[in-house]
Formats: structure tokens, sequence, C-alpha cells
């Protein structure tokens, strides 16, 4: 994206929010060769540039872009399910200017070549930032770990195997061990395939009723718990990709007080839904990992407030007609959710689970931290990456008018409050609400 060919922007009289400053207050914010130049107060009265848009945001809130980092985009090899295209259009739409792509396509981001292309495609084709997690073991088998150095070096922003753990547990001992030499970020999906099993909901009464095997929570907390030792003996950088229960939030924060290189994220779905939100088994809501209780939703929430759970990610898995309209058990696991993060999110502000301040922190600033990128904050000489949005507009979700090109939406028909009004990246418009 050219900053030469982009127009001063100033968005006056709006609710600044800027998670990197701990700051929540009216005022203003200057945009001009495609970074913040200022964002305070009074802006007007120091002066703008000839030739500056001026968008009356009408006390609406302005914040940093969101950073999205884990969505499948199905570039190379499944573009039936999404292209880096599709997917960028449905994140300017949902306010999230930084999409971080899972390697779990055909063939895997597992080395420097395919990180390449995809770097390439992203600015040929998408209008937000796209930036590829790669490989943690070659061909996401489990067995050998890839080339973190190289991988890193041609622009992979961390390492995960996607939707498959890394069972033996050698095998990751050694893969923390290199990975910390290149100060490497670990992105871990922590279920035990075994405890899994053939089980497709949360293990629970309700799942008895439906006839539906389950999933124990035991499969995310053991996985968790191997890793987090592990990460002691290697003193590497972990993350755990998807946190869905109270057991593991134990775990987790028993990490971090021992001082270790232990982060998490937990997704929007199992924050805002819970296992009997599953009804007559409704395919859309099946999950990896499933939804749980209504307790462990709460929990989530809580631990996010708290700051145990340090990010919230869309989880975004489009999946075609085809593979999710059949049984529950035969169904694939994924929803789509990038373009509804943050609406979805602000359910968790209406009901003061969350401050907007933490939830922009969990979606912007922090995810930006973590994966050291130039993201996530409004301070000036920071990329003019911003949303604009109102944060009480209702409006009922029709998944027909969802820019993916799939639309498993587990939100469909939803009454939602919040809603995206205008998204820039790099100084540039890529979305407005009309």
């Amino acid at each position: 994206m050219s900053r030469s060919a982009t127009r001063p922007i100033l968005l006056t009289n709006a609710r600044v929010i800027d998670p990197s400053r701990d700051l929540d207050q009216p005022g203003d914010v200057l945009i001009t060769d495609g970074v913040i130049r200022e964002s305070g107060k009074n802006i007007r009265a120091a002066g703008i540039p000839e030739g500056a848009e001026i968008v009356e945001c009408n006390g609406h809130v302005v914040a940093p872009g969101l950073v999205d980092m884990r969505a499948f985009i199905g570039e190379p090899g499944a573009e039936h399910r999404e292209t880096l295209a599709s997917a960028s259009q449905a994140a300017a739409a949902g306010g999230v200017t930084t999409i971080v792509c899972q390697p779990d396509t055909d063939p895997p981001i597992d080395d420097p070549a395919t990180v390449d292309y995809v770097l390439r495609r992203a600015r040929d084709t998408a209008i937000v930032h796209v930036l590829p997690m790669a490989a943690l073991t070659k061909r996401l088998e489990g067995k050998e770990m890839a080339e973190i150095g190289l991988l890193k070096a041609a622009g992979a922003v961390a390492f995960t195997d996607g939707t498959k753990s890394v069972m033996n547990a050698q095998v990751f001992r050694r893969t923390l061990a290199y990975a910390a030499d290149f100060d490497a970020l670990i992105v871990h999906h922590t279920e035990d395939a075994n405890l899994v099993g053939d089980g497709v909901m949360n293990e629970c009464e309700y799942a008895s009723r439906l006839g539906l095997l389950g999933i124990p929570k035991e499969a995310e907390t053991v996985m968790l718990a191997r890793d987090v030792r592990l990460v002691a003996l290697t003193e590497a950088r972990y993350h755990a990709a998807s946190i869905t229960c109270e057991e593991s939030i134990k775990v987790l924060r028993r990490a971090k007080e021992e001082g270790l290189s232990v982060t998490a994220s937990a997704t929007i779905n199992h924050l805002a839904l819970n296992e009997n939100d599953v009804g007559s088994y409704r395919t859309f809501l099946k999950l990896s990992p499933p939804l749980r209780a209504e307790e462990d939703r709460q929990a989530l929430a809580a631990a996010i407030k708290e700051g145990v759970i340090d990010v919230v990610v869309s989880d975004h898995n489009p999946q075609d007609v085809e593979v999710k309209r059949l049984p529950f058990a035969d169904a694939a696991p994924g929803a789509v959710g990038i373009e509804t993060m943050l609406p979805v999110g602000l359910r968790l502000v209406h009901d003061k689970s969350l401050s907007l301040l933490k939830l922009l922190h969990a979606m912007s600033t922090r995810p930006a931290e973590l994966l050291d990128i130039q993201a996530g904050s409004l301070r000036p000489g920071a990329p003019a990456d911003v949303v604009l949005f109102d944060a009480d507009m209702p409006w009922v979700l029709d998944r027909s008018t969802l820019k993916s090109r799939c639309s498993n939406s587990p939100f469909d028909e939803a009454r939602l409050s919040g809603r995206v009004l205008r998204t820039i990246v790099a100084g540039r418009t890529v979305y407005e609400y009309v």
C-alpha cells in the first residue's frame, strides 16, 4: 500500500482508546503519510494539513486496528474455503488490520519459499496486513522440527502446527530448545489426541443426552501441563493457542507465577458461547477445542480481566457446505469469526465482564507485543492502522452478507450491539460502513 497516495485524515470528536498507553478519553487522531501524527485533545487548535479529510466521529470509539493472531486462510491449496483477498475483506469489515494466518495449507507453510509466497500474494491481493505463522514441524507431522531460523528470517512471525498437537514430548522439547535460540514464539494447540479420541463435543451430561461422544477437559489440561514443564526445561517463549476451561487457567496462572515465558489465547467463540448452544446438533457450533460449560466461559472472561489469558482471537476457520451440512459427528469443526470478533467481544463489555480498554488490549496491543510487530498503538509515529466503531449500534447478523467465502458463523441471526464504521490501514480507508 503506497503511503504517498494517502490523504491526511483527522478523526475528530472521538472516544480515543489506546491500550498501549492505558488511555481512554475524548479527543482526536490525526493521520498523515500513513502514520499517527497526533492523538489527543485540541488537535484542531494545533492546525491540520491542507486537504485533510475530516471525519466527525460523534463520540464513537477510535482505537488501534485489531490483530487477529489465529485465522485459517486457504491460500495456497484451499482457495474454495478462503483466499487472502476474501479474508482481508472480512477482516477490514471487522476492524482487523493485521491477520496472522496459519500454516495448515496445501502445501503447508514449512519452508521459506512458501512464507515468501504468502507475503507476496498478500501484498498483491489483500487490503489489510497478512503475516504468516510457519509450521512447527515438517509437513505438520509432529516428527521432525522445521527450520525455524530460516523460516523466521523469511518473515514468519511465530510457529505452530495449526490444529495439531505435537504428541511426542521429546520432539517438542527439542523444538522448544531450538526456537529459544532464535527467540521465536511457539504457539501450540493443546489437545491430547489420545484423550480426544472420537469425541466431538465437551464431555458432559448434555453430550450424553444428544448421544455424542465427549471430549474431557483433561485432554487440554494434560497437554498444557506437559508443555509448561518443557518450557521450564528449555526457557522458550510459549503461547497456548486456545484455552477453554478453568483447570487450564490454573495451570497458566501457576506458570506465570513461576516466571515462565508462557502466554495464552482464548477464542471469541469460547468467550461468548457454551456447550448448551450446540442445541439440536448445530454443526456451526462444532469447534476444536469444543465449547465448554458456562462456568468455564465465565472463568475465561475473568482470566482475561486478570491478565492470565493474554489474547482474544477469532479462530477463523471457514468450512463449506459440503463438510458442515452433515451429521454432527461427521461434520468438520470450525467457524468463521474474523468479521464478528469485535461485535461479539462487545457482549463482554455490555454485560460488564470486561472493560472496553481491556478487551481492546487483548485484541490489539497484547498480540502485537507477543509477535513483536508494529501495531496495536495510537502513539505518534505508530503505523496508522485504526478502527472507528459504534460500540452500541444494534444489528442482526445475516450470514449471507458476510464477506468470507464461507458462511459457517455460529452467530447467524444473533442480535449484536456494536459495529465497525471505518477501518484504516497504513493511513488508507479500506472499509467504510454505509
